[in-house]
C-alpha cells in the first residue's frame, strides 16, 4: 500500500510546483521594476529566414547522421545475437 501513497504525494508536489511556476510567470512585476528582455527575444527581432533554413538543415543532417550510425551499430548487434542463437 505504500506505493500508491508515494505516487500520490509526488503527483501533488509536481502539480503544485507547476501551479506555483505558472503564477510566478504570469504575475506582473512589482512596481518600479520593468521586465528585462533580451535583444535576441521578442517581436522586435528581425527574422532571417535564410539563417533559420541553414540552421535547421544543419541540425537535420546531424540528426540523420546520428540515426544512420545508431542503425548500423544496432544491425551489427542484432546480427551478432542472431548468429549466437543459431550457433547455440
Amino acid at each position: 500500500m505504500r506505493g500508491w501513497r508515494s505516487r500520490f504525494i509526488l503527483t501533488l508536489i509536481v502539480y503544485f510546483a507547476g501551479f506555483a511556476t505558472a503564477i510566478y510567470t504570469l504575475a506582473p512585476p512589482p512596481k518600479g521594476e520593468t521586465a528585462r528582455r533580451s535583444e535576441k527575444d521578442g517581436p522586435g527581432r528581425e527574422f532571417d529566414s535564410q539563417e533559420f533554413v541553414e540552421s535547421f538543415n544543419g541540425g537535420m543532417h546531424k540528426c540523420l547522421a546520428f540515426g544512420k550510425e545508431a542503425a548500423k551499430r544496432t544491425a551489427k548487434l542484432v546480427k551478432a545475437k542472431v548468429k549466437e542463437m543459431r550457433d547455440a
